[in-house]
């Protein structure tokens, strides 16, 4: 397990939680629902829009007072889901870590002490923190220089150890490496950037920032910075705690970013197997949605952002997942404040700007050439899923039938 406060309360799904998997099942099982209800009717004419591959998209609603699908077509095909491959990130790092979860990068000394000299090295330990910005180095530095050193002797190492050192996830295009999301890393500040580029180094050039710090702080060092590990005897000098989670969480998902999705994958993987990887992560997200009851069947998961080919979510996987998240009373609240609100922040600002769905929708979008995705609530009464698959998709059409689909249910 990574060093980090983990305060969550405990992880067991709630009675209710496990009933709406069940009527959930049951329902999806006997879809189409409701066939001819005016609401039905409704909802199909929302989707019945041109430059659309109907055969290659997906659309579920379920009412969550009473636990009944209202819609459904294609509920079970496999589709690239785009950025909606975040909720289940999102839900997974809820359940497992925690609402209240804190990152933790530490300032640790190989060495000894010589007066206010430190004879050896500072080491700069990241252990995923996607939020750690020069301010944060700076307290850490401050913390040092409290400590009574003035001056090192040695150099500042970053360490990166906590992850594997692959910088990006499976099926991703090699455009989407620093286009889409800076080098993944255990230790990054700054999103990567360093000097106004971004290095291919994510941990040296933390590091490199962490020495300029160090020195505003009025504590040199004497030697060139560089990669490197801390040792099993090396002491620990100061500590930084992200943000809780549940902020970074809500960051993620309303403002889609890739980085803080796939920092979590890793995060995810190390904290439950000691590994992190992408694949230790996807697969410990595969495990917390199994034990959910979320249906598998035709889902895929590669990456945490959901720009690789690879990813496959159903309309039915993603609507159950919904649904257990909204009955959850430790995952609800923040799972919901992570989804854009219509017409008012995130992705969805600039939609669904008008009555009756401005605020009242709360969804993830998402976009790229080969998919177009809306998920999410319309407040307390129904959860949605609606993916679109083509080559390329429509994006304006999938995106005008996403807003007539959620518009129809905010309606009722």
């Amino acid at each position: 397990m990574g060093r980090a406060a983990h305060l969550s309360a405990g992880h067991d799904p709630s009675f209710f939680a496990v009933l709406v998997a069940l009527v959930l099942a049951l329902a999806l099982a006997l879809a189409p629902a409701a066939i001819g209800s005016p609401l039905t009717k409704r909802l199909a004419s929302a989707l019945a829009v041109p430059h659309i591959d109907h055969s290659r998209s997906a659309a579920v609603a379920l009412d969550l007072r009473t636990g009944k699908v209202v819609f459904s077509r294609n509920a079970t095909l496999a589709l690239l889901p785009a950025s909606n491959e975040k909720l289940p990130v999102a839900y997974a790092a809820l359940k497992e870590l925690g609402p209240r979860f804190r990152f933790s990068t530490e300032a640790l000394a190989n060495g000894e002490l010589d007066g206010t000299t430190w004879r050896g090295d500072v080491v700069l330990k990241g252990f995923g923190d996607p939020s750690l910005t020069i301010a944060d180095l700076d307290g850490l530095a401050l913390q040092v220089r409290d400590s009574g050193i003035t001056h090192v002797a040695g150099a500042v190492l970053g360490d990166e150890s906590y992850f594997d050192p692959l910088r990006t996830a499976p099926g991703w295009k090699a455009s989407f490496y620093i286009e889409e999301s800076p080098p993944l890393s255990a230790l990054v500040a700054e999103r990567g950037k360093y000097r106004g580029r971004t290095p291919r180094n994510p941990a040296l050039a933390a590091a490199s920032l962490f020495r300029q710090a160090l020195e505003r702080a009025g504590v040199t060092v004497a030697k060139r910075t560089r990669a490197g590990t801390a040792g099993a005897e090396a002491l620990p000098m100061a500590l930084h705690l992200s943000r809780p989670l549940r902020e970074l969480v809500r960051f993620m998902g309303r403002e889609s970013d890739n980085f803080t999705a796939e920092m979590l994958v890793k995060s995810l993987g190390a904290q439950a197997t000691g590994v992190g990887s992408t694949a230790a992560g996807v697969a410990a997200i595969r495990a917390s949605l199994a034990t959910a009851g979320v249906p598998l069947a035709g889902v895929r998961l590669a990456d945490g952002s959901g720009l690789s080919s690879l990813d496959r979510l159903t309309a039915a996987s993603l609507v159950r997942l919904l649904a257990i998240a909204y009955s959850d009373p430790v995952v609800r609240e923040p799972f919901i404040a992570s989804l854009a609100v219509a017409g008012v922040n995130g992705t969805l600002e600039d939609r669904l700007e008008s009555a009756p769905a401005r605020s009242r929708v709360v969804a993830k979008t998402g976009t790229t050439a080969a998919s177009s995705a809306l998920s999410g609530f319309v407040r307390d009464r129904y959860a949605f899923a609606i993916v679109h698959n083509g080559r390329p998709v429509s994006l304006w059409w999938a995106r005008s039938a996403q807003d007539r689909f959620a518009t129809a249910l905010a309606s009722q």
